[in-house]
């Protein structure tokens, strides 16, 4: 079955020349930059708030030891932006204010890293492989040319869909990127949005919003 695969592989490089070979090996580096942004937020606890959001609720009600108690339960990496919050609640002021939202900000870039680089394969796969397209197009109309008054159809219908077989591959390598990216960054939108209402939250108990806890299911 390996062998089978290698062949195809071989056979779409042959056909595709260089360009499709280029893509392939970004298709690869992207396919792994993909699973380690999953293990990466699967291990920072993206989107597992719940023990987060519970203790922010209790902080808004007032009960200071049931709030310590659940963030304890956390493993969100946002826990310790909370908890540093929490600690300075008494004394807060704009500049605590700004020094946590600075906090989880460097907690999202960090989570954010790599996001360019999807961004970069979405936009250039499919001009990646329209280049393609159009110097294989160059080589059918060449040899069409050479061939003179004994013209065969068939020669440029074959040379045709080998050029297109580029803008194909391009097209599925950017597809999935571009995709995947939109899901990435849906996500951190929500990561923000969370960690904004439990900073004002935690910085002024007490005001509407005591439904973090739902926000975070």
């Amino acid at each position: 079955m390996f062998q089978d695969i290698q062949t195809a592989l071989v056979e779409i490089l042959d056909l595709g020349g260089p360009v499709v070979a280029v893509l392939l090996v970004v298709s690869i580096l992207t396919l792994a930059l993909i699973l380690y942004k999953l293990w990466q937020f699967h291990a920072a606890g993206v989107g597992r708030h719940r023990a987060l959001g519970k203790a922010v609720a209790a902080w808004d009600d007032g009960a200071r030891e049931r709030a310590s108690r659940h963030l304890g339960e956390s493993t969100s990496y946002l826990a310790p932006v909370i908890g540093q919050a929490m600690n300075r609640a008494e004394r807060s002021d704009g500049l605590v204010s700004q020094r946590l939202d600075a906090e989880a900000e460097a907690r999202f870039a960090r989570l954010e890293a790599g996001f360019k680089l999807l961004d970069m394969v979405a936009q250039l796969a499919p001009l990646l492989g329209l280049f393609g397209t159009v110097l294989g197009m160059i080589e059918a109309f060449r040899t069409l040319q050479g061939a003179g008054s004994t013209v065969d159809p068939s020669l440029l219908a074959g040379g045709i869909w080998v050029a297109l077989l580029t803008t194909a591959a391009g097209l599925a390598v950017a597809m999935p990127a571009a995709l995947v990216l939109s899901w990435f960054e849906g996500r951190m939108h929500r990561e923000r949005v969370f960690a904004e209402r439990s900073l004002r939250t935690i910085l002024a108990p007490g005001t509407p919003g005591r439904d973090v806890q739902a926000h975070a299911a």
